[in-house]
């Protein structure tokens, strides 16, 4: 049914302060899948909180989240019917450790594709140091609500399809999920049931709960920084993609990137694409 459009951009979006500690770094990576090599030595300061930590750059999508505010009725969107459509991410500055972040995050439109159709809500987040206001990373969310068009709001022009290099993939990384990943990942602030709740997951059209989008995106930023930074993860300055297709834990990620920054991800067992349109700048990408 269509969204109420009244009610969603009225809908209070809190700000939000959080401490980023060390543990918090650490959990986060290990959610994302790093650490499963225990002989690769490059992985350690993102999971070791006891020594002198490195910050996965994708975390700056989680930190001071404002929680799953469309579950809220106050909303006026149905919560089964929310499907994590783009993402992009900008970092302006390394994260940094045993510090307090801020986050505001404003509605920028929301498009309607007609009766029937889709409603798009696109979302900015900036995250900035609460003591100093300095600019951290800034993030653009498109979310898709199914079923959700058809309020009397006007469409916006497509966006231009990226084009995806020839020939091979310079790196191919094949990154494993755990089959309790969504559960350990939802503590990173992301409490939609859908990625819990089987009876949640089969009324929105799934086998059973999904993989987050934004670990999937977790995941495949651990493959761009192993790729092109070689675990630099300060060198790794923007990326984005567009989620083509869910990931169920416990299925195998295949990442496929090019030099020049251009990357996307398949899952191996159903061969499907679910990650496509990716571009990131990075410091080894041209």
């Amino acid at each position: 049914m269509p969204i109420d459009v009244d009610k969603l951009l009225s809908y209070p979006i809190p700000t939000v302060r959080q401490r980023l500690s060390r543990q918090d770094a650490a959990f986060y990576a290990l959610s994302v899948g790093m650490g499963q090599d225990p002989e690769d030595p490059r992985q350690l300061p993102y999971v070791d909180f006891t020594k002198e930590m490195t910050v996965l750059p994708s975390m700056a999508l989680v930190l001071a989240h404002p929680g799953f505010w469309l579950g809220d009725p106050r909303s006026g969107v149905d919560p089964t019917q929310v499907v994590h459509g783009e993402q992009a991410l900008t970092l302006h500055h390394a994260l940094p450790v045993d510090t307090d972040l801020v986050s505001e995050t404003t509605i920028e439109e929301v498009v309607d594709k007609g009766v029937g159709q889709a409603a798009l809500l696109y979302t900015r987040k900036t995250l900035k140091d609460a003591d100093s206001g300095l600019l951290i990373a800034s993030t653009l969310n498109t979310t898709f609500i199914r079923g959700g068009g058809g309020f009397g709001g006007t469409g916006a022009q497509p966006k231009a399809s990226l084009t995806m290099p020839e020939g091979e993939p310079d790196y191919v990384v094949d990154l494993p999920t755990r089959p309790e990943q969504a559960l350990y990942y939802r503590l990173n602030g992301d409490h939609n049931p859908l990625h819990a709740d089987p009876e949640v997951a089969a009324k929105a059209g799934f086998a059973r709960p999904i993989l987050h989008g934004l670990c999937t995106l977790g995941m495949v930023c651990h493959a761009l920084v192993r790729s092109l930074c070689d675990y630099r993860a300060s060198h790794l300055r923007e990326m984005s993609l567009r989620f083509a297709a869910p990931v169920y834990p416990g299925e195998t990620l295949r990442c496929e990137i090019w030099r020049d920054g251009s990357f996307r991800a398949w899952v191996v067992e159903r061969d499907v694409l679910v990650i496509a349109q990716g571009r990131c700048i990075a410091g080894t990408a041209g």
